[in-house]
């Protein structure tokens, strides 16, 4: 049975959807069925990411809504056979009655896939409910900065029904310096959010340009972002592996 996650932020600019693209090429490189669905209606932008928006032509609300099976709606990655792709709908009324449809997707997506994971548009509105109502783990996106940290406490705030252990934190594009200006570390973030910590990831400055591309070029480039990100993806699947060293 596979496991469905949400990504999630408390407010944009962390590099959830960045992180998402990555955890997923991660996840299908080692060989696991992931599926990765865009949970930011009427923003997505999860396609361009990963260089898929010329094969999307359906969205999770066609087969919440029984229109198309999840085979049929679902893109394949064109490197990563293991990778596939759900956009979210365009107009956001097109997904306001689908709650108990994507109940039922998420439930068929346990059994054909092992990893799922949400890309939830960021804040705490109608895509973050929809993105976070069944999930089985849900892992917060932050940076070190002041207000990313508040946004994550609001964010954690309002999973306060989740399950002990089913929460994580995920501190996105790190920068040393940074850090150092604002006499802060890691263990603040987690203070910060009162969650477990599940990786740190660094800044990256080449990640923009390969996502832009559709991870075009990147498939042979491994960065300390990416390798931070393999890490992530292993810790996930169960795995004891150490924090990298920054």
């Amino acid at each position: 049975m596979g496991q469905v996650i949400a990504v999630v932020s408390g407010k944009g600019g962390t590099g959830k959807t960045a992180l998402t693209a990555l955890l997923g090429v991660a996840l299908a490189s080692m060989g696991r069925r992931t599926l990765l669905i865009d949970g930011d209606v009427g923003l997505r932008d999860l396609d361009l990411a990963l260089g898929m928006s010329d094969r999307v032509l359906m969205d999770f609300t066609d087969v919440a809504a029984g229109r198309a099976t999840l085979e049929e709606a679902a893109a394949t990655h064109p490197r990563l056979a293991k990778l596939k792709l759900l956009t979210a709908p365009v107009a956001t009324e097109a997904a306001l009655g689908a709650p108990d449809g994507l109940r039922a997707l998420l439930a068929e997506a346990r059994e054909k896939f092992d990893v799922c994971l949400i890309d939830a548009g960021a804040g705490l509105g109608e895509s973050f409910r929809l993105s976070t109502s069944d999930a089985d783990r849900i892992v917060v996106v932050t940076t070190t900065e002041p207000a990313c940290l508040r946004d994550a406490q609001r964010t954690v705030m309002e999973l306060h029904d989740v399950p002990d252990g089913s929460l994580h934190l995920v501190v996105n594009r790190l920068r040393r310096r940074l850090l150092r200006s604002l006499r802060a570390n890691i263990d603040d973030a987690m203070d910060a959010a009162g969650l477990p910590l599940l990786g740190v990831v660094p800044e990256d400055d080449d990640v923009p340009a390969l996502l832009a591309k559709g991870m075009a070029d990147g498939f042979g480039y491994y960065s300390p972002a990416r390798r931070a990100c393999r890490n992530i993806a292993r810790r996930l699947c169960g795995e004891r592996v150490p924090l990298m060293k920054l």
